[in-house]
């Protein structure tokens, strides 16, 4: 994002002392690592991780127990556990770190630090989606249990291509020896640095002070701090949340769709409440790929939507314009009203399926592949998506519009176990 008012109102990142894995106490850094808590794919992807390391973070993320209590209590007995055990440890002084991911085709760099929590609303940092109270009180829960800040959220704002600034101390920073360097399953190479230097964090915030950002990934993460900073009255660590900032002027994101696992619909209930007219339907040839190329060819002239789980891939799209007028709310931008997102929860899952907006009934998933093997599995709805271009994102968020939750899919996103923030040593 551009800048955008006095120096006092833009962002203010503030070092501190990370915790981090020591290398010698685990089988790698990598299989310590994890996606973030709301990609891993239940429950093979759980499994998955806890069984490449006894001390995956997923342990700490995604605790196992019977009650939402016990999980939270066993996240913190683990973490106390493996401080204990010097498994983590803090870093010897406050930093803020640069971090950085690499893949075939990607490269993105970006600064992690304690960001100052600011009211909502205050055009600071800007959410574009809307978060489910269940989520975010399961979150506070935990972060409250551990005391702890187990995974950054992802902002983007945008910077100057100057000598000077965050982005320049980012760039002069990766040409020195990393802290860690470390390659994921995913392929993608992983590399962290400590910037402890005054002058150059001062050179930092004199930067952010004049930005402000978009959340890319992290909404319940960002009411989840929001939350906690409301209930103690006094400053203290709960004042700052972790983050991940990257410059998207230098370092664009990429926008992938959140898709819809719809548990207790079967595919051809769907499309028979689909009759009338109200969308068109027809049944597209596979693979997925190739199903995914339809859906993107009809993304681009109307409303679209694949249903999978049948064993074959069903392309709705053209919806009844009387349907739409039914269902959509007209007191918000056309932007807003003509989103896929906006279609599918007002119109289809509320309007014409009638499904319960819900954890229980609707699932999201961030794979395709994934979508289309649960809903076969368990004889349910995969709904997939096209991702919503970055710019509608951006400018909805300024107008200070919503999008429905889980509309975007922003990445790559920072790779959960690197460095975590704890709210007693800070």
């Amino acid at each position: 994002m551009n800048s955008s008012g006095p120096a006092e109102q833009g962002l203010r990142l503030i070092p501190f002392r990370g915790l981090r894995y020591v290398p010698e106490r685990v089988g790698s850094l990598a299989a310590v690592t994890s996606p973030p808590y709301d990609v891993v794919v239940r429950p093979d992807g759980l499994h998955h991780l806890e069984s490449a390391d006894p001390h995956n973070i997923v342990r700490l993320i995604l605790p196992q127990a019977e009650t939402a209590a016990a999980r939270h209590r066993q996240a913190a007995e683990t973490l106390d556990r493996w401080l204990a055990e010097g498994v983590i440890a803090p870093d010897p002084e406050p930093a803020l770190y640069v971090y950085e991911q690499r893949g075939e085709t990607v490269l993105q760099r970006g600064l992690i630090g304690a960001l100052a929590l600011s009211p909502a609303g205050d055009g600071i940092v800007l959410p574009h989606e809307d978060v489910m109270d269940d989520v975010v009180a399961d979150r506070a829960e935990l972060m409250r249990t551990t005391r702890a800040h187990l995974e950054p959220l992802l902002l983007t704002y945008r910077g100057d291509d100057g000598p000077t600034g965050a982005g320049a101390v980012v760039e002069r920073t990766t040409r020195r020896p990393p802290l860690l360097a470390t390659t994921t399953e995913d392929g993608f190479r992983h590399r962290l640095w400590a910037v402890t230097d005054p002058a150059e964090r001062d050179e930092i915030g004199a930067d952010l002070s004049r930005r402000q950002a978009l959340i890319a990934d992290g909404h319940h993460r960002w009411a989840t701090y929001l939350r906690l900073q409301r209930e103690h009255s006094a400053p203290g660590p709960w004042d700052h949340g972790l983050v991940l900032l990257v410059d998207t002027a230098r370092y664009p994101l990429q926008v992938r769709a959140i898709h819809r696992l719809l548990r207790g619909l079967p595919v051809p209930r769907a499309l028979a409440a689909l009759g009338d007219g109200l969308f068109r339907v027809r049944e597209v040839a596979g693979p997925l790929p190739e199903a995914l190329g339809a859906l993107a060819k009809a993304a681009a002239r109307s409303n679209a939507f694949l249903l999978a789980g049948d064993g074959r891939f069903h392309l709705v799209d053209r919806p009844d314009p009387e349907l739409l007028a039914r269902a959509i709310r007209a007191d918000r931008p056309a932007a807003w009203r003509t989103l896929d997102a906006t279609v599918l929860h007002s119109a289809l899952l509320d309007d014409v399926w009638r499904i319960p907006d819900d954890p229980a009934h609707i699932g999201y998933i961030h794979d395709a592949a994934a979508a289309v093997e649960q809903a076969e599995r368990l004889g349910a709805t995969a709904v997939l998506m096209h991702p919503v271009r970055e710019e509608v994102v951006r400018d909805l968020a300024r107008q200070g519009v919503t999008m429905p939750r889980k509309s975007t899919s922003f990445g790559p996103k920072p790779a959960t176990g690197l460095v975590m923030r704890s709210l007693t040593t800070d």
